[in-house]
């Protein structure tokens, strides 16, 4: 009895260490079949490492496709550099259509120049819908060559984006980090800017640049945005080649409108924190001027 006991014992211990195992199933995971794996793209920069760290920080499973970006890629897919060094890496998780496009970078402090919202508005371009794309670098990076694993990613599953537009997005890219940078804007701001001008041609369809250049204008003076003249000729130029893409607008309305209030939310928590900072420093220079007017 004692022995039948003890083995009672033993049973009821690995019944909780291997519950999964124990009634022969190892998880509960209902695998989508209507969408397919999730693909997983490395910078071929990556050493040994450092590609287990992303493994790690993209959480990378059983059943994941991993593929690696290379420069011959950044060639043929944006014409780009390709010697350029890649460390930004990605996991795109396919949605059901209907579903939005959604951006995590799971180290922001890695990627430097991109924000969600950038990168939103730059797959947004070329043509990248109903997914989750999680982003992420061991090392300090621009965080712009993660566009192209994206764009290589879709190859794979079998839906080519479209070249021209694939090579418009990287300028959007490029042009939003460089307004941020360069003109001493909010990335936000920027983020805002160039997402209330794809609305606006989306409701106006601007037939002409003329017409673009008067959407771009509108909006640089309703965000109260001043830019240089060759900035604001590189904005005008850039729209006019989104106006000239082949976009649905349309399908991608609600899209726009959900970024614009991300983004109107990170604005609106920043201008609360900067007003409460404004505020304890002026009460604190209030007790600084009352102590002098005291002591003289």
């Amino acid at each position: 009895m004692r022995s039948k006991g003890f083995l009672y014992i033993l049973l009821g211990f690995y019944l909780l260490a291997f519950p999964a195992t124990a009634f022969g199933s190892e998880n509960n995971e209902v695998i989508n079949e209507k969408t397919g794996d999730s693909i997983v793209v490395y910078g071929e920069s990556l050493s040994d490492s450092q590609k287990e760290q992303v493994k790690e920080d993209l959480e990378v499973v059983e059943g994941d496709q991993e593929l690696t970006v290379t420069g011959q890629d950044v060639q043929n897919y944006i014409n780009g550099n390709p010697t350029a060094r890649l460390f930004s890496s990605a996991k795109i998780i396919p949605l059901e259509k209907g579903e939005e496009l959604t951006i995590t970078i799971v180290n922001e402090e890695y990627i430097t120049e991109v924000t969600t919202e950038m990168y939103a508005n730059a797959l947004l371009t070329a043509g990248v819908e109903n997914a989750e794309v999680i982003i992420a670098s061991p090392v300090k990076v621009t965080g712009h060559s993660a566009l192209t694993g994206i764009y290589k990613a879709y190859d794979v599953k079998g839906e080519k984006l479209d070249q021209e537009r694939m090579e418009v997005a990287n300028e959007e890219l490029s042009l939003l980090t460089t307004l941020a940078e360069d003109a001493g804007l909010d990335k936000e701001q920027v983020s805002r800017l160039f997402t209330n001008i794809k609305k606006e041609i989306g409701e106006q369809n601007p037939v002409s640049k003329e017409e673009v250049e008067q959407i771009v204008s509108e909006q640089l003076k309703n965000l109260n945005i001043e830019l240089s003249e060759e900035n604001r000729q590189l904005l005008i130029d850039l729209f006019e080649k989104i106006r000239s893409l082949d976009i649905d607008f349309e399908q991608i309305k609600s899209q726009l409108n959900d970024l614009t209030q991300k983004i109107e939310d990170i604005l609106g928590d920043e201008g609360f924190w900067q007003s409460l900072l404004q505020g304890i420093q002026n009460f604190l220079q209030s007790i600084t001027n009352f102590i002098k007017s005291i002591f003289g």
